[in-house]
Order: C-alpha cells, then structure tokens, then sequence
C-alpha cells in the first residue's frame, strides 16, 4: 500500500459541501471547485481550489451539487474524467442522481451513490455514529467507500439500493420535511410553557429550517415515491380533521 494520499475533488461547496470538506481534508489531497468564491474556505483546511478540468483529473470525484443541477455538471465533468475515476454523489435522493450518472460518465468510471442523512445542524456536534447510505452504481467499489465511511469517520454505514433508499426516504424525509416546512411557516413564538413533546418538534423544525429551497424541491419532488406518501399524508389529515368534527377548510 502507497503512504501517498489519494487525490479528491469536491464539486459545488454549497451548505453540505463546506460542511463535509474538514471532515474528508485530512485524508485526501483535496481541491474544490464552485461557482462562488470558496477560496477562504479551502485554505482554512489546507485545500486547493480548482477549475472543474483540474477537480476532473481527481482519483475520486465527489459531487454536492443540487439534483436539479446534476445532469449539466455531468455533462460538463464527463469528457474531463479520469478514466479509472471514482465519482460518488451526495444526493438526498438516489434513483435520479444513479440514474444521471450511469447515462452521462463513462463506462470505464466506478460509480457510488451516497446519501449522508445527517447535515451541518443534526451533525454540528460530530458526525461519528450517524447514519449514511451506501449504493452500489457500477465499478464494485462500494465496499471499499463503505469501510472508509464506518472505520475511519465512524460513522453507521447501510449498504442498500437506491430504489429501497427512495421508498424509505419518500416517509423519512419527505414526511419531516413537509411537517417542518408547515410548522416553520406558522412563525411560532417562543413559549415558556412546553412540554417534552413540544421541545422535541421545535428541535426537529430548528435542523431543517435553514435547509435551501433547493434541497426541499428536490426532497419533495425528485423522489418518485413521495407523492404516495404525501397523498397518505393528507388524506390522514383530512380524516383526523373530520373525526374531530371541527372542520377547518373554508
């Protein structure tokens, strides 16, 4: 085994990946490269900025851009690529984001779908012990992105597929969002008298109210089993609302 650090370039240093670049800098010869100015950023924790032609030549590309976004900086990266490169993408969904990558990289790429279920709020305290998916794409190499994440960042790795992440995130995150977003926009104020249950809502709503509309579109609309559960949602709702006997709908 060669004591030389592996090369890693991180596309797009938007909330998650300024929020992941201390964590992965010091095992990796990193550079980053974003539309905006991150220079102060990657100097702090003695990374390199680059063009998306240098960040391309990286022995492993990590991609944190919205999924909206993805399709174009696919197209962009794909004729720059090494070809033995390892690209793995960060994506809160993971059917479209695998789908993106296996149409436009390469054949010769290996490819891996991650999903870290953890963010700069929920992780704010240390990362080591939270959950993150792991989907195999193409290559094989899964496993061994998966041993890095559980032995050297501890944290819980599940190996799953993407469809079965989806279905899963389609209640996880669909449903707490959606409930997040709703309570938020209430504007609550801060009440002295609170209970438990309260305290634990008002936590949930406080870790993902300062997620970017983008990650809220693409939670919401890219995963292709949130409509079930949005309708299940809903029609619950409805139902509760008309067991009360209070009905509230003009």
């Amino acid at each position: 085994m060669t004591s030389h650090k592996q090369s890693l370039g991180i596309i797009g240093v938007g909330a998650f990946g300024a929020f992941m670049l201390p964590h992965l800098a010091p095992h990796f010869d990193v550079t980053v490269y974003d539309t905006q100015d991150v220079s102060a950023l990657a100097h702090k924790h003695g990374a390199a900025v680059g063009d998306l032609a240098q960040v391309a030549k990286s022995d492993i590309v990590v991609l944190a851009v919205p999924v909206q976004r993805l399709e174009a900086v696919l197209i962009a990266l794909a004729p720059q690529v090494k070809p033995d490169a390892l690209v793995i993408d960060v994506a809160s969904v993971k059917l479209k984001p695998m789908d993106l990558m296996q149409q436009h990289l390469p054949a010769s790429v290996s490819i891996v779908g991650t999903h870290p279920l953890f963010g700069p709020q929920s992780g704010k305290d240390g990362i080591a012990g939270l959950n993150l998916a792991v989907c195999e794409g193409r290559g094989g190499r899964a496993p061994c992105v998966a041993a890095f994440l559980r032995d050297v960042l501890k944290l819980h790795v599940i190996e799953t597929t993407a469809e079965d992440h989806d279905r899963q995130m389609a209640y996880v995150q669909g449903l707490t969002h959606l409930l997040g977003k709703v309570i938020a926009a209430l504007n609550l104020p801060e009440f002295q008298l609170t209970t438990r249950t309260y305290d634990l809502m008002d936590q949930m709503v406080g870790m993902i109210r300062y997620d970017s509309d983008e990650l809220f579109k693409a939670i919401e609309r890219e995963n292709p089993f949130t409509t079930e559960a949005k309708r299940a949602f809903f029609t619950a709702a409805r139902q509760l609302e008309e067991a009360l006997g209070e009905p509230i709908r003009k």
